[in-house]
């Protein structure tokens, strides 16, 4: 489809699907550049989007530009759509009340872009009724949210929070 997706990937062990995600856009052509909270690097290192994107992946809120603009506004300027998967409660409340305390939240904050959310957490932070009114807050505000899905979740439990599949994200985006 030629869109630039930037794809935002924060803090869950649900990261490794984001990296599905990633094949499934460059395959339809679209030119993919991702954005990761330091939290993520936790669970899928950067190398990793690197090469399944084709692009340099970001995370340094004071990196020096690779333009002479701010990383955070080029990179929200530069896209035609931004997904955030997984979209942890945290970047989620973030969102939410405008903070812009990382590289991840400050593009969000900046970006024009249409902007889609795959929640990932917890069925129980997931019920939550912070995260329900963040969510409709979100979704209030024109943001797509995609999902959860119920199911095993990483905690050992079953419930609503696991990231929708990659397969359905794109189809939902498409």
């Amino acid at each position: 489809m030629n869109r630039k997706i930037l794809l935002g990937v924060s803090g869950s062990i649900a990261a490794y699907k984001a990296c599905e995600l990633v094949r499934l856009f460059v395959r339809d052509g679209d030119d993919v550049t991702v954005v990761m909270t330091e939290a993520a690097k936790e669970f899928v290192g950067p190398l990793t989007f690197q090469t399944l994107s084709k692009n340099p992946v970001f995370s340094d809120q004071f990196a020096p530009p690779v333009s002479w603009k701010p990383e955070h506004i080029s990179l929200a300027e530069s896209a035609d759509l931004v997904v955030v998967a997984p979209a942890t409660a945290d970047i989620i409340a973030k969102m939410r009340c405008g903070l812009a305390d990382d590289l991840l939240s400050s593009v969000l904050l900046a970006t024009r872009a249409p902007i889609a959310v795959a929640p990932a957490m917890n069925d129980g932070m997931w019920e939550n009724p912070v995260t329900q009114d963040n969510i409709a807050a979100l979704e209030k505000r024109g943001i797509t949210v995609i999902g959860p899905e119920s199911g095993d979740l990483a905690c050992g439990t079953k419930g609503k929070g696991r990231m929708m599949d990659p397969q359905k994200i794109f189809e939902a985006l498409k």
